[in-house]
């Protein structure tokens, strides 16, 4: 029995530098990850859900905290050793087909990662491909074929089954179904979640879609402009959301209501989120609040517990 969380991110923020400006990317973030679960990562574009997943990965070196992957702290992680980790770290990208090589078959792609951590034979390898092809809905046909001759949905999958090539215990999915039609996002999704049932995956599931977090999420992290503004259990999150943020965006969810009596107003976000070069005083979120005091627009809110699992940044939890 696991004694300690699958994954432990302490504090960390990342910036850049863009034309002499430093741009806050990801601010003092924090969570923490049990094995076979997923935390669903919310916000608008632009809020450093993406950037976040590839700190965890490594994938981009966080300024400051730390993140501890099964034990082992990763900051302090040389190459060779990160390579070996990386086999139980993975990551579906967003756009399917900017990810893989044109210039290698579906086969090639999918061996590729195998290839290098030397696993197995060349013939056991293409078995084990045309073992996942089918797993992730394709015919072993595929194997042969290359990225343009395929479909979105068809690359998503061919994405999805690379990310599992190295038995990984994370993956990092980051938008993976924001480029598809809404029919093969309902096929991805279920596929998604019928892979972690099935090989005990942990998933952080990075979208803008809270339909879709809301059905495969455990926990939600709420991001504003690089910052956790809440964070709760998805099922409490949505029954009482806290922080005025996470409110307007469950209102800007488009359901189809049950009966007339049920329908309601679609709810907007006022304004455009503010440049992260140059990011609000106090609360980042004031100048777009509706509930915004003269507080928020000094002083940046602690993190506020509203129930045992349930932490709100806002000035107003309690008041």
């Amino acid at each position: 029995m696991r004694d300690k969380p699958l994954l432990q991110v302490e504090n960390v923020s990342k910036t850049f530098k863009v034309h002499g400006k430093t741009l806050h990317a990801v601010e003092n973030v924090s969570f923490t990850l049990e094995a076979g679960k997923t935390l669903g990562i919310v916000g608008e574009s632009g809020s450093g859900k993406s950037t976040l997943g590839r700190m965890v990965l490594r994938l981009l070196e966080s300024d400051q905290g730390r993140i501890v992957f099964d034990g082992v702290d990763l900051s302090g992680v040389k190459k060779n050793k990160l390579r070996e980790l990386r086999r139980d770290m993975q990551i579906i990208f967003q756009d399917p087909r900017a990810s893989l090589n044109p210039r290698m078959t579906v086969g090639d792609a999918i061996e590729d990662a195998m290839a290098i951590h030397k696993i197995g034979t060349k013939a056991s390898r293409r078995l084990r491909v045309i073992e996942l092809l089918e797993r992730v809905g394709l015919p072993h046909e595929a194997i042969y074929a290359y990225p343009h001759e395929l479909s979105g949905g068809q690359l998503q999958r061919v994405g999805i089954a690379r990310a599992l090539s190295l038995n990984p215990k994370l993956i990092v999915c980051d938008e993976p179904v924001s480029a598809l039609d809404v029919s093969i996002q309902v096929q991805v999704i279920q596929l998604l979640r019928e892979l972690q049932e099935e090989y005990n995956l942990t998933y952080i599931f990075i979208s803008h879609n809270l339909a879709v977090v809301e059905y495969l999420s455990d926990e939600i992290a709420v991001l504003y402009l690089g910052e956790v503004v809440e964070q709760a259990p998805a099922e409490e999150l949505f029954k009482k959301p806290t922080h005025p943020y996470t409110q307007v965006l469950l209102g800007s969810i488009l359901r189809i209501p049950e009966s007339p009596e049920m329908k309601q107003e679609m709810v907007s976000i006022q304004g455009e989120v503010p440049s992260p070069l140059n990011p609000p005083s106090g609360c980042a979120f004031h100048p777009r609040c509706p509930f915004a005091v003269d507080t928020c627009k000094t002083v940046k809110p602690e993190k506020k517990k509203v129930s045992e699992d349930h932490f709100a940044a806002c000035e107003l939890v309690g008041v």
